[in-house]
């Protein structure tokens, strides 16, 4: 074979390797999206009582006993718990600077026109209340929270 029939025959390898690729992530992505549509509460929950059965039945005497395993439920809640309290903080944090430009703008624009000032002012008192009252617990304070109820 000659060399350039090799390099066309690499090139059309090149551009086939290309398109599926690109077909390859199109597909993961159709994959991820209809994975995450499919887990529903209610198969979330027949899922787990049917692993929890199933590791009931095959649970070795001595090596893993109920109390392991309701250990290791209560620890794996607790770290869920403490992640969503995170990111509950975080979204509260975010929500808050916004609150807090908002009521910069209002104090400029009421700074700039005096008869808005009025108008401005009951506006910028009230983002600067949500903004108190959307700022939430701290992780650890929301976990040790959920942990005594």
């Amino acid at each position: 074979m000659k060399f350039g029939a090799l390099q066309r025959r690499v090139k059309r390898c090149e551009q086939v390797m290309a398109v599926r690729i690109g077909e390859t992530q199109g597909n993961w992505g159709v994959l991820s999206q209809v994975w995450r549509q499919g887990w529903s509460p209610l198969r979330i929950v027949v899922v787990g009582l049917a692993g929890g059965f199933i590791a009931g039945k095959l649970e070795v005497p001595g090596k893993v006993n109920g109390a392991r395993w309701l250990q290791m439920v209560g620890s794996v809640s607790s770290l869920f718990a403490s992640a969503q309290a995170a990111f509950a903080t975080v979204v509260a944090a975010q929500a808050a600077e916004t609150a807090d430009d908002a009521a910069d703008q209002a104090d400029d624009a009421a700074q700039q026109q005096p008869p808005a000032a009025a108008a401005a002012r009951p506006a910028a008192q009230a983002a600067a209340d949500t903004d108190t009252e959307l700022r939430g617990p701290r992780p650890a304070e929301a976990a040790t929270e959920m942990s005594e109820r």
